[in-house]
């Protein structure tokens, strides 16, 4: 175990050198809390500071529960992780899959074969108070309705107007519209609504007194009794702004809803860390956290999807973490093997808040704090087929976002959501995306999908873009 003082220390540094808002910081172990930190303001007009009690969003953090859930009805019979999602939304199909393939598992571990695709973002844009930008102008035109309703994404994804991404089962690539889905599974395999279970089979066990699913911040304002932050965020000038408007988004109820403090959701992971049991007892059946996270996923350096969370080999030990983004709300949060938890959240929106969160982790496990964990490291050598790589791929998550790879002097590069990088090998076909004149920073981790001699996919973090026509 590491210094606290340290990791104060080492922490607060880096928080000030990125200039975030706020933050609230919380490390458990087997001997309870181990840290515990607020950084910065949860508000500015008055201002005031972020403390244990602070509540802020977790945004997809939230999917792990939607999951923890589905393998809870499960191990108590009431329903099947092989389950058809036909057998809850008859109407439910993917072009050219059998209905029998595509299950409540195979949404849970973003393998259905949905392409990243607009549904979120236009219920975002439809149903929440938003400052005027060219991303809310172009939601709103192209939005067909108010996406508020669930039956709405059934039938967005049923019309099949987009190419999936091979067989169910086949390929990752992360979907929200899943998740939307399998709230409302939920909703009827155990008979009371998401946020009723939730309450009573996991908040109310564990003590999470300060932890809501709701959809506008309203029942959170109530639990917070005026601890609760405000949502930052950069305007298109780079100007930090902020207001105390939550993003709804009415269908995405398991996705992204849930409202939380640090302390609490390390109450949570460390739950699930310890196979279920909390303060002695077996709050969630054993075979749940087995069905969760369990043997039948790989253990690896590099992360491998499960239900809700990503399990992969840090320092020699299992994490199991997810991280979720928002306005306002940036969080990642997750468990090491041997009873530990460490969760991070912020309230600027959309920051990778990964670097802190591996602080955390080094200080569990004793390493120094600065520490990196990136999975895939530049080998140094050349890709032999480079032009096998080359073309323009996009995700139509929001507003379109482009991976457009070119080979400049001998040299693998990329126009990656506005940004020129380079491109540098990791082994297979893994990739470093970093920083064109400073290599030293990465920017994502791309890995290319190969069919008859070049790739007709880019998986950028967790989802796959699709090569486009234009692309070659």
């Amino acid at each position: 175990m590491g210094d606290v003082e340290k990791l104060e220390s080492c922490l607060a540094e880096l928080f000030e050198r990125r200039g975030y808002p706020g933050m609230a910081v919380c490390v458990r172990g087997p001997e309870g809390v181990l840290f515990e930190k607020g950084f910065g303001y949860r508000s500015m007009e008055p201002k005031k500071g972020v403390d244990g009690d602070t509540v802020f969003g977790i945004a997809s953090m939230s999917k792990s529960m939607t999951a923890l859930a589905c393998c809870i009805l499960q191990a108590e019979g009431k329903m099947s992780l092989d389950d058809p999602v036909t057998d809850y939304f008859p109407d439910f199909h993917i072009p050219g899959a059998a209905d029998e393939c595509v299950t409540v598992k195979t949404l849970a571990m973003h393998r259905a074969g949905l392409p990243p695709m607009e549904p979120l973002e236009w219920s975002i844009a439809k149903n929440s108070i938003e400052r005027e930008s060219r991303w809310y102008r172009e939601m709103l035109r192209t939005a067909p309705n108010q996406m508020d309703r669930i039956e709405q994404i059934v039938d967005y994804i049923s019309a099949g107007n987009y190419e999936p991404l091979g067989a169910p089962g086949e390929y990752m690539s992360y979907s929200n519209e899943g998740y939307a889905l399998l709230s409302y599974i939920v909703d009827q395999a155990a008979g009371i609504t998401l946020e009723e279970f939730l309450e009573e089979r996991i908040f109310r066990p564990l003590g999470m007194t300060r932890t809501v699913l709701d959809l506008d911040g309203s029942e959170a304002r109530k639990l917070a009794e005026g601890n609760i932050t405000s949502l930052f965020e950069r305007d298109e000038d780079g100007k930090m702004v902020w207001d105390d408007n939550w993003s709804v988004l009415p269908p995405f109820r398991g996705c992204a809803c849930v409202k939380s403090t640090a302390r609490d959701m390390a109450k949570y992971y460390q739950m699930l860390a310890d196979g279920g049991r909390w303060m002695g007892r077996q709050v969630i059946p054993a075979e749940a956290a087995e069905l969760m996270y369990g043997r039948e996923f790989p253990l690896r350096d590099r992360p491998f999807y499960c239900m809700g969370l990503k399990k992969r080999l840090i320092g020699g030990k299992m994490v199991c973490e997810h991280s979720g983004g928002l306005h306002g709300v940036s969080s990642k949060g997750g468990f090491m093997e041997g009873g530990y938890a460490a969760v991070v959240l912020c309230n600027e929106g959309d920051l990778d808040m990964e670097e802190f969160q591996w602080i955390c982790y080094n200080f569990i496990l004793g390493l120094p704090l600065e520490t990196r964990h990136d999975y895939a490291v530049p080998s140094g050598r050349k890709f032999s087929r480079p032009d096998m790589l080359c073309g323009d791929f996009l995700s139509k998550e929001g507003l379109p976002a482009r991976c457009a790879v070119r080979v400049e002097e001998g040299e693998l590069t990329a126009d990656y959501h506005g940004r020129k990088v380079r491109l540098l090998h990791c082994g297979g076909t893994c990739f470093a995306a970093v920083e064109f004149d400073h290599p030293e920073r990465r920017v994502e981790t791309l890995r290319f999908y190969i069919r008859d001699g070049k790739a007709w996919g880019v998986k950028c973090d967790t989802r796959i873009y699709q090569r486009t026509a234009a692309g070659g």
